[in-house]
């Protein structure tokens, strides 16, 4: 998956982004900014280097939390990216990517709050964040 490239985008297209490479992580996460962010009951994501995803289009932004900036499409409010205070890694929404079954999460977090007729992935599970690595 080293040279491997999966794109994808917004719901109106204005947006696209293209991942090189294999993410470092990918997950489900079930705390309430997520859900709320997405209007979803979780947010299925990876995780990339900064360096490994390129994003064309114009996107606009919010602070959900200190170094946290979640990016959307201005025209059609779809949520693509998010971006660490450091600029390292660059989150990318699951649902963006244009084709379906390309990554599967590898844990779950803030499991405290999934609801409770969705089962657990058979996958780590953390009641809040992830550890450090």
């Amino acid at each position: 998956m080293a040279d491997s490239e999966a794109s994808g985008g917004c719901a109106c297209g204005a947006v696209r982004f293209v991942a090189t490479g294999a993410p470092l992580r990918a997950g489900l996460c079930h705390c309430m900014t997520c859900r709320k962010a997405h209007a979803a009951a979780c947010n299925p994501f990876l995780v990339f280097r900064s360096e490994q995803v390129s994003v064309s289009g114009e996107l606009k932004g919010w602070r959900s939390s200190p170094g946290y900036e979640r990016l959307f499409c201005p025209a059609c409010g779809a949520r693509v990216i998010a971006r660490d205070g450091g600029g390292e890694e660059v989150e990318v929404s699951l649902g963006s990517f244009d084709e379906p079954g390309l990554f599967t999460p590898e844990y779950e977090l803030w499991i405290t709050r999934r609801e409770p007729w969705l089962a657990p992935l058979p996958v780590a599970q953390h009641q809040g964040n992830r550890p450090a690595a």
